[in-house]
């Protein structure tokens, strides 16, 4: 049935097997993507969203890197907001309401166009490894298909088990089969596994709610889109909902707390903390008597209604009871309950940083199995892994983003370098660089890197250098042209900035906090500039954020330069740390089970102290 030999098989269809299985296939690798059902590839099991906080800067990167997940929010998007406008460029975050069926259903066709991928739909049981060095999988029904690497995206299928109230069945997902088989064969092979809790609020029909009583969430007027390719811009946009519980609410959701799996001890594992599901909520927060929950629709053509921010495990009678004392929701009908599901994971301590477990050689994790949540960061964790797949068995060195490169770059230190016990999200507030990880710039700090690896493409490379010539030039424009008071002092006036005295640089005005390029299109030599030269919208926003925040963005520069000397410190591998005497039983405990590449990774360690790094630089000869 299958070639003699792939060059990489891809285990799970979600958000990171996609991406992985589609970069390895567009670098030229020949490759199978294993999944239960294709039906679901790239499905949206929870929110039918991408992007919001740190999120969104996720998907800009993925995009730049030319991965899909940007393009396929966009043309399944059916709302657009732009999150934090009121606060600084580096906490701007896109984030998309898409069309669930739409969404899959564009992923499925992308992957079908590539001419090197493959695609079978079975469930891998077992891995076959010849002297620690994968050659491919052995799936539920016994036949074996050899290939050079594998990438496990298991999502939260590993033994996933399924609660509701006093209920429990196995399942990966509702309505689909969980996979077993690869967890103890894992663990055979010397893996540390654990256990990790998810949920999902319930399913309701949008004809059973009174929109009337709930708060309207419109989309951006001048929407945006992630991608950096001209993809298409929404002409229009459904609405969200906003809605709280109350007190009512939350006494009838108590009823139910003797039978929550989460609170009578049958949930033993760790669920998301900046997720919690709303009996946690009412829990943890006991002072509250309310909760916000979004109403949101699940495409441009069902009734099914997303109803975010009430995740839960409760018995569905108690569900049903207390969403019907919601504002707006008196009336509803459930399409499902709420359900949690407990899944296997592996620490992401055990890879190396371009995702290859440090056991066996050519197997590479990425997703949910590393201790994750949410589409973005599977995506990110996919796309990495596909592109170092097919870097691995060509004999080529890793592509690894820093933490001063890309918030994939943070996403992947945090995970190898410290860990995780509970499901990890991302912030702005991990990545100590955001200032220059902005989703505006995503595709100038990353697409000359992907398109050298022969990713990205020429398209891509095409559209960053317009982009960044534009910039360029009208950053030197501001410069080197000057203003009068009386062509700007109105301007001034009206934004309750002071006053000029005299003519000065229109860099020194747009460094103003409360002037921006659009104000100063007034002025005439500016609006002439900018019509001449052509300037798009993008290049215009560029070069205003390195204007105005040309302080901040110089000073994380340092920072980052002082990052990399560390990194630049190479710790050999295999290193015994348990000769230097100096170090603490806690630093070498550590050091050993971590195994860093580097000083700068080592520093980063958790009970890691600035003595052992001085220790470990005398050892060096620093």
């Amino acid at each position: 049935m299958f070639k003699k030999e792939y060059d990489i098989i891809v285990v799970g269809g979600g958000h990171s097997g996609a991406e992985a299985a589609l970069s390895a296939a567009r670098m030229g690798s020949s490759v199978l993507l294993i999944t239960m059902n294709l039906n679901t590839i790239a499905q949206m099991s929870c929110n039918p969203a991408m992007g919001g906080i740190a999120k969104g800067q996720i998907i800009r990167e993925i995009d730049a890197l030319g991965g899909e997940s940007g393009i396929i929010s966009d043309f399944s998007a059916i709302q657009f907001r732009m999150l934090n406008r009121s606060k600084g460029p580096a906490m701007w975050s896109p984030r998309v309401q898409s069309d669930r069926n739409m969404f899959s259903k564009l992923w499925r066709e992308s992957l079908e166009k590539a001419s090197n991928l493959d695609f079978y739909q079975e469930s891998v049981v077992e891995l076959l490894i010849l002297k620690n060095r994968l050659c491919g999988v052995i799936t539920s029904l016994g036949s074996k298909i050899y290939s050079k690497a594998v990438i496990l995206t298991n999502g939260t299928f590993l033994n996933g088990l399924i609660h509701i109230g006093d209920k429990n069945f196995a399942g990966g997902r509702a309505g689909e089969s969980p996979s077993r088989g690869l967890t103890s064969n894992l663990e055979d092979r010397g893996f540390t596994s654990g256990r990790m809790k998810t949920g999902t609020p319930p399913r309701v029909d949008g004809r059973s709610l009174n929109y009337a009583l709930m708060e309207r969430q419109e989309g951006d007027k001048k929407p945006s889109k992630f991608s950096f390719l001209n993809t298409h811009l929404l002409k229009s946009q459904k609405p969200c909902h906003i809605t709280y519980t109350s007190s009512v609410v939350h006494d009838i959701l108590r009823t139910g707390f003797e039978r929550s799996p989460m609170f009578n001890g049958r949930i033993k594992s760790i669920g998301p903390r900046y997720c919690p599901s709303i009996e946690d909520k009412i829990n943890r927060f006991e002072d509250k008597d309310r909760h916000q929950l979004f109403v949101e629709p699940e495409g441009w053509n069902t009734i099914e209604v997303y109803v975010n921010g009430f995740s839960t495990s409760l018995p569905e009678e108690i569900q049903y009871a207390a969403l019907k004392k919601v504002k707006g929701f008196e009336q509803v009908k459930f399409f499902r309950p709420g359900y949690a599901i407990e899944y296997d994971y592996f620490p992401p301590t055990q890879l190396k940083y371009n995702l290859e477990t440090k056991i066996i050689d050519n197997l590479f994790f990425a997703g949910q199995i590393n201790g994750t949540t949410g589409y973005e960061e599977a995506a990110a964790q996919g796309l990495l892994a596909g592109i170092n797949a097919h870097l691995k068995i060509s004999d080529q060195p890793p592509f690894v983003l820093r933490r001063d490169q890309a918030y994939i770059g943070v996403l992947i230190d945090d995970l190898i370098t410290k860990g995780t016990d509970e499901p990890y999200r991302m912030f702005t507030s991990r990545a100590e660089y955001r200032t220059l990880l902005r989703q505006d710039n995503a595709d100038i700090r990353l697409t000359p890197l992907s398109f050298s690896l022969g990713l990205a493409s020429e398209e891509r490379m095409r559209l960053v250098k317009s982009k960044s010539k534009e910039t360029s030039k009208l950053i030197s424009f501001f410069k080197t042209q000057s203003v009068s008071p009386e062509e700007v002092n109105a301007i001034l006036e009206k934004n309750n900035s002071s006053l000029m005295r005299q003519s000065n640089k229109i860099y020194k005005v747009l460094s103003r906090p409360n002037i921006s390029i659009k104000e100063l299109k007034r002025v005439n030599k500016v609006s002439k500039f900018l019509r001449d030269e052509s300037v798009n919208e993008a290049s215009i926003e560029q070069a205003e954020i390195e204007i105005k925040y040309s302080g901040y963005i110089e000073k994380e520069k340092e920072n980052a330069k002082k990052l990399t000397k560390l990194s630049h410190i190479k710790i050999p591998d295999g290193f015994n740390y348990n000769e230097l005497s100096s170090l603490s039983s806690e630093a070498k405990e550590k050091l050993n089970t971590i195994n860093p590449t580097n000083l700068s990774q080592a520093s980063r360690i958790s009970g890691i102290k600035p003595s052992d790094i001085s220790a470990l630089l005398v050892k060096m000869g620093r």
